[in-house]
């Protein structure tokens, strides 16, 4: 179990430097929306580049932001599930929801959008919009995204088995939930 303890910290590691990325991406689009927004505005200037950077970036803070947020345990949950269940209810309950839906889930879907990325890669697919960007890059970001979160959900099926198992403390594992404040 040892190896698999490292393999699921290497790849909490690899997520979360790439949270920095979308992080960092979600700075730019704030100040590329503004910036937009004032030239607009103020000189009535514009250009579909301004917007499409932002859909982009916002992929970017998506796609590679997500499976950050399933490691810190902050994505949606079903609610009712969860605060009925014991601690250790919760571990099961994340260990199989991963195993039977959130894996094979991420991983078709990143299959399915791999040949869409090659199509626009092999084509040099270029937006329609007049002035528009390059899409290729941004395409590329779903069959990643999807891995990645399939990978951070091979990581949260380690270590929760570790949890269940005593091989590690269960507090080590972001399997906290705190309700929603409504």
């Amino acid at each position: 179990m040892a190896f698999w303890l490292r393999l699921a910290s290497a790849i909490d590691t690899v997520n979360e430097r790439l949270h920095v990325i979308a992080a960092v991406a979600l700075g730019l689009a704030c100040i590329v929306a503004v910036s937009a927004a004032l030239a607009h505005f103020a000189y009535d200037v514009g250009s579909n580049a301004w917007l499409e950077s932002q859909w982009y970036l916002f992929s970017v803070v998506v796609m590679l932001g997500a499976a950050a947020t399933l490691r810190r345990n902050e994505h949606v949950r079903v609610d009712i599930l969860v605060t009925l269940l014991s601690p250790r209810g919760r571990l099961w309950l994340d260990l199989i929801g991963a195993i039977v839906f959130l894996i094979p889930v991420c991983v078709l879907f990143a299959l399915w959008s791999w040949p869409v990325f090659v199509d626009a890669w092999s084509s040099g697919e270029v937006s329609a919009n007049a002035g528009g960007l390059i899409r290729w890059p941004f395409k590329l970001l779903l069959p990643l995204g999807f891995g990645l979160v399939a990978l951070q959900g091979v990581a949260e099926v380690i270590k929760r088995a570790a949890a269940l198992t005593g091989q590690i403390d269960d507090r080590e594992i972001a399997s906290d939930y705190e309700r929603p404040v409504q």
